[in-house]
């Protein structure tokens, strides 16, 4: 759980400053579950340059609450929870501060997305919260004021989440978590898990994760490993302490992650592949004729255009479909189908092939739709929460990564989008699984990049 945190003092001498508005947003990794903000009382006068940066100043104050009045509720909402804030060493510093003028210690667990985005965004040009949330194409309004920067923190630190693809930050916060006690029982594990496509992690004691999936319903593909008598179940029984989870909205986004992340991470108890996950693929090349042929081959892609399959049936039923789909001669495509073209029975004088220039532009037109190779595009789906599209990042036939964005200039804006990605490793099998997919579902978006991207 985390609190993510931003407050506006009045400035002044070091640890004389007071709070003269806070605002917290309780967050359990995938959700806001609790909200305070407050104008606040500092009963001392704010700094000129403060009042005229944010636009708070003394007569806006004298009716508001007291910190002592508040104190009680900031406890509430920050108990069990790391508090969360860019540069938060400042935010709580002033905090601890004021709870010290009522002689209590206030401590709690921090993270600071000044070093987290140091560390998971090198590259970009400044880690300032408003300069750093404008180059990802972050939504910000009310800047300098407490709620308006702890959003912006909070959409950061949700991209950060993404990004830390080593999950050593949930890693750190589980093991502080846990300190070695027993878990919560696997009911409220799986009670407090969402039945939503994602992939989920399991946790030792420690916080490594010994177990990782993909699934489009958490909380029952939990509850299956619980309830399973197997000696997979048995182990992830009795060794899990902790349930974390990756919400993606898109179910292709949760195929990519769990294979990239299965062969980095390769947690303990994972079966994790080393061969190619296709077993046959059907090359198009002329071979020294006018006209291209189709030729279903066992497990390699080809320097030319290709595409894998598992399965030979699995082959040769895409060439069925689209001899259909493209009208094209099946035995042409070396598919066995009857073929009553008014010209007559086919044979190796097919009207096709005796057409090899119209032939070969339905063959590219296959490939145009059902290939990647030499594409810059932006696979775009559902996202994870109502307003939001995730997107898959493809340049030159390559996955590059896949990320989230709530408004249309985000996606339509090539910079940005690749500023919010999440890298992840193109290969042969990242190809074959996004070719695979698309062939079966329909209801994702293609949008055509530039070349320049």
């Amino acid at each position: 759980m985390y609190a993510i945190l931003d407050i506006e003092s009045t400035g002044g001498k070091y640890n004389e400053e007071g709070i003269m508005e806070i605002a917290v947003h309780k967050f359990d990794g995938h959700k806001v579950v609790d909200t305070f903000i407050s104008l606040v009382n500092p009963e001392r006068e704010i700094q000129p340059f403060v009042s005229k940066l944010t636009g708070i100043n003394n007569k806006m104050l004298r009716t508001a609450p007291k910190f002592h009045e508040v104190a009680k509720r900031i406890i509430e909402i920050t108990e069990d929870a790391v508090l969360v804030a860019h540069n938060a060493q400042f935010d709580y510093r002033i905090l601890r501060t004021e709870f010290r003028r009522l002689g209590y210690e206030f401590q709690r667990k921090t993270l600071c997305t000044v070093d987290l985005s140091q560390k998971l965004l090198p590259e970009a040009e400044s880690h300032s919260l408003g300069k750093l949330v404008r180059s990802l194409g972050i939504p910000m309004s009310d800047r300098h004021r407490a709620n308006g920067d702890a959003v912006a923190t909070l959409k950061l630190f949700k991209l950060l989440l993404n990004k830390d693809t080593d999950k050593s930050i949930l890693k750190e916060v589980v093991r502080e978590e846990e300190h070695g006690e027993l878990s919560p029982t696997q009911l409220d594990i799986v009670s407090a898990l969402p039945s939503e496509t994602g992939v989920y992690y399991m946790h030792d004691k420690e916080g490594e994760i010994i177990f990782l999936g993909k699934t489009k319903d958490i909380k029952k593909r939990v509850n299956q490993h619980f309830t399973n008598v197997g000696s997979l179940g048995r182990r992830l029984q009795k060794e899990t302490k902790k349930v974390s989870l990756d919400r993606t909205g898109s179910e292709l986004v949760a195929i990519l992650k769990e294979y990239e992340e299965l062969q980095r991470l390769k947690p303990r108890h994972n079966s994790v592949a080393r061969k190619k996950l296709f077993s046959h693929a059907i090359n198009f090349s002329r071979n020294g004729t006018p006209h291209i042929i189709p030729e279903v081959v066992k497990s390699k892609f080809q320097k030319g255009q290709s595409l894998g399959f598992n399965g030979f049936p699995s082959a040769h039923n895409f060439l069925r479909k689209i001899s259909g789909e493209f009208e094209l001669c099946p035995n042409s495509l070396g598919v066995e189908l009857p073929c009553d073209r008014e010209e007559g029975p086919c044979t190796e004088n097919c009207i096709d092939i005796k057409d090899s220039e119209r032939y070969n532009q339905k063959i590219a037109d296959v490939l145009d739709k059902y290939s990647l190779r030499g594409k810059n595009v932006a696979l775009l789906d559902r996202g994870r929460e109502t307003g939001e599209q995730s997107f898959i990042l493809i340049k030159d036939g390559r996955l590059q990564g896949y990320g989230y964005a709530e408004l249309n200039h985000q996606i339509n804006n090539i910079h940005i989008l690749e500023n919010l990605i999440t890298p992840l490793k193109g290969d042969d099998n990242t190809t074959y699984i996004i070719e695979s997919y698309l062939r079966k579902k329909s209801r994702i978006k293609i949008l055509e990049l530039t070349p320049t991207l």
